[in-house]
């Protein structure tokens, strides 16, 4: 009766596994494990939120398990090592995973595979997370794409609706010694502060499946227009589910075909917007395995003479508190810290502060969102932070600089996103709401802090380092 190990890491499902189905496919007998590992990841070990998540994710996954009479073997330690204990004592003679892209994910997905090939143990790894591999899109001249058009053009004809893989049947399981409990990966925080993610999130593959019903029934059919508006439930919010594997592209694909298709054609809704915006998830990914240094390095290297402002610690620490002064971003980053999650425009508004208003490097920005997002994840964050900073592929001009009160005024004009996170301002009349600071006397009785930057004229500086930037 041969067994083998089926190592869950960011795939925390069991329908549409394909590492799963393959070993349950294979084997008597099959052992589901998670190896918490965090010092693996390097300097991108995973932030308070993820942590979070995670905790929740593994719950969830576990719970499901047990409803098949099995469960999830959790350990901690090097991943390797912890490998090989586990088939010393169930005398596995496979090992199964869903393949991870992070450059850390790769290097040691690799040492392991050579490893245990070399005791004689199978490996066997598969694609969960992506329509396509990021090797497997290439221009013409066999390099890798540097803007999303052309990279898009060349992925979408080859998308195909696949049946996704149903929820298998484990053959077999049973306990092992030396599992630990969940709460051993003291993922949660000790000061409780996650009462608003508590609220807004349930993760796990049944939250991640309720979400793409939502989406399917409402809110794709009003997509191109309703995403972006911070103030109505115009976006699938499957983000972090994706992220952690809950749900795979290919299945939001081929339920959003479903659901249009048992439609009447002048009713059914056009999905090609969403599904292009599940494209620039892949093409974040396409860039991060290509150029492995982006995560901490301008992918346009003329922004290494870039004169950036001297780091200044109050500024940031206002921009992360919702101080700024300019409602957008402070409205923002209020329900970033609430929900771990922030509306994808007004992401790019308050990165656009941070970066050219303020002229901020990237990476703090970066490394907070990092921190503080239920769907932080390293391509992603990556391609979005140097695209709006202008260093990035593809990037916008760094002379497009988002006006929030514009912004503020085109997407909310009504203030109910507004008033929603900045309480202070939620009696304030609409034609102050976007601009407090022209009646000092409302920012003196609402306690709301007056801006604390020209946006004007922090726009011109950001113009005139760029334009020297730029010299030869």
């Amino acid at each position: 009766m041969s067994t083998a190990l089926v190592l869950f890491r960011h795939d925390l499902r069991l329908t549409d596994n394909p590492a799963l189905s393959a070993a349950c496919a294979a084997h008597a007998q099959v052992l589901p494990v998670f190896i918490h590992a965090p010092g693996e990841d390097g300097e991108w070990t995973a932030g308070a939120a993820s942590r979070w998540w995670l905790h929740h994710s593994l719950a969830a996954l576990d719970k499901r398990l047990r409803a098949q009479h099995a469960g999830l073997h959790l350990r901690q330690g090097d991943t390797l090592n912890v490998l090989r204990e586990l088939i010393r004592m169930s005398d596995a003679t496979a090992v199964y995973w869903n393949r991870l892209y992070e450059p850390t994910s790769i290097a040691r997905d690799t040492h392991i595979k050579s490893a245990l090939r070399e005791q004689g143990i199978e490996t066997h790894s598969h694609n969960a997370a992506l329509w396509c591999e990021p090797c497997q899109i290439a221009t013409q001249q066999g390099d890798p794409y540097k803007v999303f058009t052309p990279y898009w053009r060349n992925l979408r004809p080859q998308l195909r609706i696949i049946e996704p893989w149903p929820e298998p049947i484990l053959p077999g399981w049973h306990k092992l010694p030396g599992d630990l409990p969940l709460a051993a990966f003291d993922l949660l925080p000790r000061i409780r502060w996650d009462n608003g993610m508590t609220d807004t999130w349930r993760p796990g593959e049944a939250g991640a499946q309720e979400l793409l019903e939502i989406f399917a029934d409402d809110a794709i059919g009003d997509y191109a227009q309703a995403r972006d508006l911070p103030s109505r439930h115009g976006t699938s919010r499957l983000s972090p589910h994706l992220h952690f594997g809950e749900i795979s592209p290919r299945q939001i694909h081929a339920e959003l075909d479903r659901r249009a298709q048992s439609v009447e054609a002048k009713r059914r809704p056009d999905i090609e917007p969403y599904l292009r915006e599940l494209g620039w998830r892949e093409f974040a990914h396409h860039l991060l395995f290509h150029f492995s240094q982006t995560p901490t390095e301008n992918f346009n290297p003329r922004f290494a003479d870039f004169t950036w402002a001297a780091p200044d610690d109050e500024l940031l620490s206002r921009w992360q508190q919702g101080r700024s002064g300019i409602p957008l971003v402070d409205a923002g980053m209020r329900e970033l810290w609430h929900t771990g999650w922030m509306h994808n425009r007004v992401r790019m508004i308050v990165a656009s502060f941070l970066t050219k208003n303020l002229r901020q490097h990237w990476q703090h920005g970066a490394r907070w969102f990092w921190d503080t997002l239920v769907d932080a994840d390293l391509a992603n964050n990556t391609l979005g932070w140097q695209w709006v900073a202008g260093c990035g592929a593809d990037a916008a001009p760094y002379f497009r600089v988002f006006n929030p009160v514009t912004q503020a005024k085109k997407f909310d004009p009504d203030g109910v996103y507004l008033r929603r996170w900045l309480p202070e301002l939620a009696d304030a009349p609409l034609d102050l709401l976007h601009e407090p600071w022209k009646d000092p006397s409302l920012l003196s009785r609402s306690g709301y802090p007056a801006p604390m930057v020209d946006l004007v004229s922090s726009r011109q500086d950001a113009l005139t380092a760029y334009q020297a930037c730029r010299k030869p």
